[in-house]
């Protein structure tokens, strides 16, 4: 089981949204808080990030800035430009002006409103990757294709995009996660030590097992102690606590959408007891699966009308 792939399918919602801007200095944009998360890619030119805490950044052509549960930032100019504008649905694309010109994909990914991953919450406020000679091939061809597919309007464009969006969000994580300090601990390493990638990637396959911590010790190759220190160190909590984390999390993929009966839904998590898997989908979620169900289908009924 690929984990990073299943948390992003696990954690996501709904399409990806996304567009140009074209602005000519001197210009300056706010960026409202977000739910879910933020990318802005550089086309052409250069500009400046803005966060609402740290210093500003530079950013220039092929640059991609990912920013998860933002609490809102600036793009500038230059830091000293104010932030005239307000980021939003209806605003003009292209605003001409005297000085240089900058181009940008800005973009956002829906993801779950009321409750996380741990490997997300570990990110910073914001992710930064450069467009370094040499690194990250896989994407910077993915910032390639999409400026193409922008630039070019050509047949299938709304097929490919989203796609190529969805791609994008997977190459960002894995570029901040080989980026991280190999000595330190944290997702990272969890993901990159083989013995806790395979322990995880059997509990992501299997949540419904009665998994004790001595199997889960066997599949990474270490002893109970041993694997136990190292998964908390890395993973951020006890294993056995971040299986009934990563139990609510499916059964609330599961949940989202469907009609499977509640009792098959607690089976499949490993709850023979409908009301133990209440009691602990309450306890992560807030609220009861049914009615987490109910309004997920308001929701998203509200959304299509």
């Amino acid at each position: 089981m690929d984990v990073l792939s299943d948390m992003i399918a696990a954690t996501r919602v709904g399409r990806p949204g996304f567009g140009t801007t074209v602005r000519h200095a001197p210009w300056g944009r706010s960026y409202p808080k977000l739910a879910g998360a933020g990318f802005h890619m550089v086309l052409q030119g250069s500009c400046w990030l803005l966060p609402r805490q740290g210093d500003p950044t530079p950013l220039s052509v092929g640059d991609v800035v990912f920013l998860y549960g933002d609490m809102g930032h600036g793009l500038a100019d230059s830091p000293e430009t104010p932030l005239t504008e307000v980021a939003g649905p209806g605003e003009p694309q292209i605003v001409e002006g005297p000085g240089m010109r900058t181009a940008l994909l800005c973009g956002v990914y829906e993801f779950e409103r009321d409750w996380s991953h741990p490997l997300l919450d570990s990110l910073p406020e914001v992710v930064h990757v450069p467009a370094q000679l040499g690194r990250h091939p896989q994407l910077r061809a993915i910032v390639d294709l999409l400026t193409a597919e922008l630039d070019e309007g050509r047949p299938g464009g709304d097929a490919v995009a989203p796609a190529l969006l969805d791609a994008l969000l997977v190459y960002i994580l894995r570029a901040w996660l080989s980026e991280q300090d190999r000595g330190g601990a944290g997702w990272a390493s969890a993901l990159r030590d083989p013995g806790l990638a395979a322990t995880l990637g059997e509990m992501h396959e299997h949540p419904g097992r009665q998994w004790t911590v001595e199997e889960l010790a066997a599949h990474a190759g270490m002893s109970r102690a041993t694997f136990a220190r190292r998964f908390t160190a890395d993973v951020g909590e006890s294993p056995l606590a971040y299986l009934t984390r990563w139990r609510m999390v499916t059964a609330a993929r599961r949940l989202r959408g469907g009609e499977e009966p509640l009792s098959a839904v607690a089976r499949y998590v490993g709850y023979s007891s409908e009301y133990a898997f209440a009691k602990a989908f309450k306890r992560i979620h807030g609220t009861a699966p049914g009615r987490y169900r109910r309004e997920d289908a308001k929701q998203a009924a509200m959304q299509a009308g």
